[in-house]
């Protein structure tokens, strides 16, 4: 499977950018380099890739720019970034310009290679659902979700773009509705039941999710029940 896999590697260090495209060449993925956000753009264009790892602090447009761009595009690849900014507040921002993963520099490539099976699984197991075709469709409170499509339509029939992380945990929600789920229920829902991943990731891609849906709804849809979870309260019908 992970010879399957295309990676593109964007980073202004050469030496840095080869040494993980050498690395994840040696796991079997078949990886591309680029050394900024415009050669990164035309890059995708030729490769098609699966994932994008991105370095935050680049000459021009910078990665929190460019991952901002592609979270806009429904057909992006994932993306994780990489920074030698590594405090929880950069990792929720990476994360809430749409970043599926973040990491900081310098890290161990073994861990890098585990972020990278854990995003591309994800990615998989959401294209296998995409795949799997009838029951895949939901409605709640005029919304309506289709899984098979990744499309989410608001109350008015527009569609709402969600990046991977915020596909997953709706998804999740619409499942399972009605129901208070654990901060760990949810990670095990959107990352796997290994992966190293803070709390707080999850608060922010729930917030963002909330902060789509809030600005197109009357009425709360998601709710924070303290010290437990969250809970998709309206009244969901797989249609």
């Amino acid at each position: 499977m992970d010879m399957q896999s295309r990676i593109l590697v964007v980073d202004d260090d050469p030496d840095l950018r080869k040494l993980i495209a050498d690395f994840l060449a040696g796991h079997g993925y078949q990886v591309a380099a680029a050394e900024n956000a415009a050669d990164m753009r035309r890059m995708i264009d030729l490769h098609r890739p699966d994932l994008v790892i991105l370095d935050v602090m680049m000459p021009g447009e910078d990665g929190l720019s460019a991952a901002r761009r592609l979270a806009a595009d429904p057909g992006a690849p994932s993306v994780i970034m990489l920074s030698a900014l590594g405090s929880d507040t950069d990792r929720i921002i990476g994360l809430e310009v749409g970043a599926d993963d973040y990491l900081a520099k310098p890290c161990n490539p073994r861990e890098l290679l585990a972020r990278v099976r854990a995003v591309l699984r994800r990615r998989r197991s959401n294209e296998a659902s995409e795949s799997a075709g009838g029951g895949q469709q939901f409605e709640f409170a005029g919304w309506r979700l289709d899984v098979v499509r990744r499309d989410l339509r608001d109350p008015t029939g527009i569609f709402i773009n969600l990046s991977d992380g915020e596909f997953t945990l709706l998804k999740s929600f619409v499942e399972h509705p009605q129901r208070v789920l654990t901060r760990d229920e949810l990670l095990d829902f959107a990352r796997g039941s290994n992966a190293e991943v803070f709390d707080r990731a999850i608060d922010s891609q729930i917030s963002r999710l909330r902060r789509k849906l809030n600005e197109r709804s009357d009425t709360e849809l998601i709710r924070t029940v303290r010290n437990e979870g969250y809970m998709l309260l309206p009244r969901v019908t797989r249609l």
